[in-house]
């Protein structure tokens, strides 16, 4: 048997020991602020992203200060969705900031790669990314047929979310199993986003990694080839 590698990539979480039974119906709510601001985040990581490829393509690099923001964004915004929307496994309200938040029960982290194939820059993000992008569709639902006979599955993710806290109104418990499935659909979506994003050259493996803790310590930065 092939040894799971460790990827560039870290996303942890953890359930607070006294979540409320009922809270969870309000957070969507709660978290409009968060909406608002990381609508405006997520435009300027668009741009950010396009003189991302175009240093990288030129350069083999990810300017240093353009990838911490970007992390940064994708740091908020897995918070922010572990808090109203993914799993819900804490009632502790996201903080407003790029950086990590050490005591939040909610991480996330790539690894700055101190070199980046400018050949792969041209393909991975759409190419090479298609099966991947179906995968992930399925996870967080969305995919379907146009028409009057259109159907749009809600996806795994938001399922199994709204589930769990169900459970967790009625018993007092959120199910942990659920909560670990939870977290290993998370961290392939989020694999998928930072290499679609281009800021690693390692491909997302076909792989769950369960549990609130990735089992796989992370990796440190590699030097990609030039192509």
């Amino acid at each position: 048997m092939i040894p799971a590698t460790a990827s560039p990539v870290r996303i942890e979480a953890f359930i607070d020991p006294r979540l409320s039974r009922w809270m969870w119906l309000v957070k969507w709510f709660l978290a409009i602020p968060h909406y608002i601001v990381l609508f405006f985040l997520w435009i300027a990581f668009t741009f950010v992203t396009v003189v991302a490829f175009f240093a990288i393509l030129f350069t083999g690099r990810y300017p240093r200060s353009l990838f911490d923001f970007s992390v940064g964004v994708l740091r908020w915004n897995w918070r922010v969705g572990y808090y109203a929307h993914t799993a819900l496994g804490t009632d502790r309200y996201p903080p407003f900031t790029l950086a990590d938040a050490p005591d939040y029960p909610a991480r996330f982290d790539v690894a700055y790669p101190e070199r980046l194939s400018r050949g792969l820059v041209l393909v991975k993000w759409w190419l090479l990314a298609i099966p991947q992008y179906i995968v992930v569709g399925i996870f967080v639902g969305g995919w379907g047929w146009g028409g009057e006979d259109s159907w749009r599955g809600i996806g795994l993710i938001p399922f199994l979310s709204l589930v769990a806290v169900v459970i967790l109104a009625f018993t007092a418990r959120y199910p942990v199993h659920l909560f670990d499935l939870l977290l290993g659909l998370a961290r392939w979506a989020a694999r998928v986003a930072a290499y679609a994003a281009l800021m690693t050259d390692e491909y997302p493996p076909f792989r769950l990694d369960l549990g609130g803790q990735d089992s796989l310590l992370m990796k440190a930065p590699a030097t990609g080839s030039d192509r």
